[in-house]
């Protein structure tokens, strides 16, 4: 019997659409150079808050969106991979999911901490680039153009290949639960917290985390 259930709370629907919007139009930015890099720039805090705000919302979000609930230990994940897994792995992040979604998370927090003292030497550096010697400046910005851009946008296809594949062999839709928040699985499961009061919470949060970032980056002005 299947059950439907609130896996994906509203503030991580807004959180992944906006996110994945961010860095497209990061990815554009850079790419463009030129009068672009003030909005990759712009761009760039935009994700840094949606980082701290995934962070935080890892702990005290809705049941299914905690970083708890998808970290798995060493024997969970053979069992997954021998089809032997618990059916509440598929509830929210699966396996192998959950390597996606913290090695996107790792690799987007190095990419924007290495952008904000990244300097090309012709019109663009980060806001806390005084801060940081020289030498490493140089060393952060070679990794930021050549090295974590790249990385970064490999992470993208892989998820966005996974997805597919999950689509096309295993008939499982990924994107419409975190479209509309609802998944249907095949074990009734605890629902992830999503009501007026926790979404005023997570706006606060956001909020917080906005204000921390941009006192950051005034650091540098």
């Amino acid at each position: 019997m299947a059950h439907v259930v609130r896996v994906w709370d509203l503030p991580t629907r807004l959180f992944h659409w906006s996110l994945a919007l961010a860095v497209v139009g990061l990815v554009i930015t850079g790419e463009l150079g030129g009068g672009a890099m003030v909005w990759h720039f712009r761009l760039g805090y935009a994700v840094l808050t949606l980082l701290l705000f995934r962070l935080i919302w890892g702990v005290v979000g809705g049941k299914w969106s905690r970083f708890s609930s998808f970290i798995y230990s060493p024997a969970q994940i053979r069992a997954y991979l021998n089809g032997q897994g618990h059916p509440e792995h598929s509830v929210g992040h699966n396996p192998l999911g959950a390597f996606s979604v913290f090695g996107l998370l790792l690799i987007l927090l190095a990419q924007v901490a290495a952008g904000l003292v990244s300097d090309d030497e012709i019109a663009s550096a980060g806001p806390l680039t005084k801060f940081v010697p020289s030498r490493l400046v140089s060393s952060l910005t070679w990794y930021h153009a050549d090295v974590g851009k790249f990385i970064l946008i490999a992470l993208v296809v892989l998820h966005v290949a996974a997805i597919v594949f999950y689509r096309v062999k295993k008939n499982e839709n990924l994107v419409t639960p975190m479209v509309r928040g609802d998944k249907e699985v095949a074990v009734a499961v605890t629902p992830s917290r999503d009501d007026l009061t926790s979404r005023l919470v997570a706006l606060a949060l956001l909020a917080a985390c906005s204000g921390l970032v941009y006192w950051i980056v005034s650091l540098g002005g």
